[in-house]
This record gives structure tokens, sequence and C-alpha cells, in this order.
């Protein structure tokens, strides 16, 4: 059998932006817990809206308020002082 290992060096490619990946992976971050908010926000308002004699404007004010609550709740706060 023919052995294709590598005998030189291996070729890395070019070098790694590592401020561009720590950009991106914040603003995945970010993505990920505003939508998982609006998500959770979005089920408890249906849920609200469909089984309680709210009705539709009720269980409307009730996401925006989640929203609103949610994302001060999640909100940036430093963890250290400058």
């Amino acid at each position: 059998m023919a052995d294709h290992t590598p005998t030189g060096p291996i070729e890395l490619g070019a070098d790694m932006d590592y401020a561009e990946h720590e950009k991106t992976y914040s603003t995945f971050i970010t993505l990920a817990k505003y939508g998982t908010l609006v998500c959770v926000a979005l089920i408890v308002a249906m849920a609200f809206g469909f089984f309680t004699p709210a009705g539709f404007f009720s269980s409307t004010v009730l996401f925006l308020i989640i929203c609103a609550v949610g994302g001060y709740l999640l909100r940036d706060v430093p963890t250290h002082i400058t």
C-alpha cells in the first residue's frame, strides 16, 4: 500500500485574525441570547393569549413587557471597574 502521510512541512494556511474571530463570536452570543429571549417571550404570550380570556391585545402587551424586562436583564454589565 502507498503511504500518503506528508513528509515535508505542514501547510497551516493564513494567520488567524483573532480580533475578527472574537467579534464574530461576541455577535453570535448576543444574537443567541436575544433570539432565545424573543422565542420564550413569544411562547409565554401565546399561551397567555390562547388559554386565558385575556385575548390578543393583552398577550401582545405581555410579549412587549417580557422582551423589555428580559432585554434589560440580558444587557452587558461591566464586570470590572476601569
